[in-house]
């Protein structure tokens, strides 16, 4: 397999791992945030900026990328590593929760999914070998494969037929992939229901894909219910593979995710609230465009050493967010970013030293 998991060490109390994902573009040190650059560009930030903020791996949207600029583009420009100038390793989402996002807008098959476009209200049609086809003319380092994903809450014969078909899919995708230098990763579906999450764990696990996403969670339902799912689901996930929370940033989903044993995530969420004048720090969020900042003049956050924090104020990033100052927004983007990375990295560290249990209980004393 072009991309392969090496756990390094797991830690003595918990099920947190620490490990390294080999990729063609790079090694990446697990467990990771993986930022989100949906349509081949993290939001404000630039490819050297995310390597000055630590980011090792990113995420690119397949079902966005297939409408703009369109496949054919891109591999005509060397792939989406040439075409972003990126040369770390990428990950690319095989568009089956932004199809599901739809809602209205699609009709689903055992053969496939229909969608009219967000953009222009073109119709298109999605299959397992569609979807494998535009993910190889991408080049990403892993491509999932594409997935039925339900709401929550929704019926059980919902959860049953979507695993069934996402099952399906999966086995097409494996044999119309055929890219040496790029590797599939599998998707677990089944909602809420132990049952059908551990039935479609069963399933998919037994076609051996380099890697497994867990689907479907992180859409609605209590955090609560999401650990508990990864609680009983994850140790039916070979050990040996990466293991992968799909669409979860928030760092207090983070750091329960990883003491469950999940080594990659990624989330629109840092670059998101950062747009909305809102950052991220170890007490809690802060919404730094409120006019209790107006007149701080300390670093968002003394303990960061991220750019925004080493050289400007509450009170003038504040300043550039009320004026619709792109810097400001660029300045939010890069510290959120740089505090999830540094946050993983300091989690690494805890478990190598087999002191996460400390980590997180510090980490819950002080976080609201």
């Amino acid at each position: 397999m072009a991309v392969t998991y090496e756990l390094i060490h797991q830690d003595s109390k918990t099920g947190a791992r620490a490990g390294i994902l080999h990729t063609p573009h790079g090694d990446v040190l697990t467990p990771v945030f993986m930022p989100v650059g949906t349509c081949a560009a993290v939001k404000t930030v630039s490819p050297q900026e995310l390597k000055d903020l630590g980011a090792t791996i990113i995420l690119s949207n397949t079902y966005h990328l297939y409408l703009r600029p369109g496949e054919d583009l891109i591999a005509e420009a060397g792939g989406l590593h040439d075409f972003m100038n990126w040369d770390g390793p990428i990950l690319t989402d095989s568009g089956g929760f932004q199809v599901f996002s739809l809602s209205d807008l699609r009709k689903t098959t055992d053969e496939g999914v229909y969608f009219s476009s967000h953009i222009d209200g073109s119709r298109h049609f999605f299959t397992s070998e569609k979807v494998m086809e535009i993910e190889q003319a991408l080049g990403s380092d892993i491509a999932m494969v594409f997935d039925e994903c339900v709401e929550y809450p929704t019926t059980e014969k919902s959860v049953y037929t979507a695993l069934n078909r996402t099952y399906e899919w999966a086995k097409r995708c494996q044999q119309a992939h055929q890219h040496d230098y790029q590797s599939l990763f599998g998707i677990i579906q089944g909602g809420t229901i132990r049952e059908a999450r551990l039935t479609s764990a069963k399933q998919i696990t037994s076609l051996d894909f380099a890697g497994y996403g867990i689907g479907g969670l992180s859409v609605g339902e209590p955090k609560e219910l999401m650990y508990e799912v990864l609680d009983y689901l994850v140790p039916a996930i070979p050990v040996e593979k990466a293991h992968y929370l799909m669409g979860v940033g928030s760092p207090d989903c983070l750091i329960e995710g990883v003491m469950r044993g999940i080594d990659m995530f990624d989330c629109v969420l840092p670059t998101r609230i950062a747009r909305n004048g809102t950052v991220l720090t170890k007490q809690g969020k802060l919404v730094i465009r409120n006019a209790e900042y107006a007149r701080d003049f300390r670093p968002i956050d003394e303990n960061c050493g991220c750019f925004a924090c080493r050289n400007f104020s509450r009170a003038y990033i504040r300043h550039l967010i009320k004026i619709g100052e792109v810097l400001g927004i660029r300045l939010t983007t890069i510290h959120n970013l740089h505090f999830l990375t540094s946050f993983m990295a300091e989690m690494r560290s805890a478990i190598l030293s087999d002191s996460f249990t400390d980590f997180r209980q510090d980490f819950w004393a002080n976080y609201s």
